[in-house]
Parts: structure tokens; C-alpha cells; sequence
């Protein structure tokens, strides 16, 4: 599979991180995708990215370019 290895809680990280600037970068997209990719998420972790997606199709976060935010 996948030699992608995520740190533990990257996922939660990314999640509050979008929350808290309202976008979703593209390192962001990319640490996602290889959380999905590696197809060990939590229930948890699977139900709070599905949240995100939903926050992102409503428009509450922007998805942006740029490879970082300005936290």
C-alpha cells in the first residue's frame, strides 16, 4: 500500500486548524488525501472529515492555492 505515514492526531489538527481560519489549504488537502489513502481512520476521525466536507460544500470554509494560512 502506501508507504504515507501520517502523525498521530494530524487529522484532528488539520479539522481544527480549517475551523479556526475557515480555509483548507492545499498541504491541508494533500495530508487528507493521504489520511483517506491509508485507510486507517478512526469512525471519529472519518465523521469529523466528513463534517469538514460538508462545512466546505456549504461554504463556511474556503478551499484556497496557497500551501499554508496565515495562523
Amino acid at each position: 500500500m502506501s508507504n504515507i505515514r501520517l502523525l498521530p492526531g494530524a487529522v484532528s489538527e488539520i479539522i481544527a486548524a480549517s475551523a479556526d481560519t475557515g480555509v483548507l489549504t492545499k498541504a491541508d488537502r494533500y495530508g487528507l488525501m493521504a489520511a483517506i489513502l491509508d485507510e486507517r481512520l478512526e469512525e471519529e476521525e472519518e465523521e469529523a472529515l466528513n463534517r469538514l466536507l460538508r462545512r466546505v460544500i456549504r461554504g463556511r470554509i474556503q478551499v484556497v492555492d496557497k500551501i499554508s494560512s496565515d495562523r
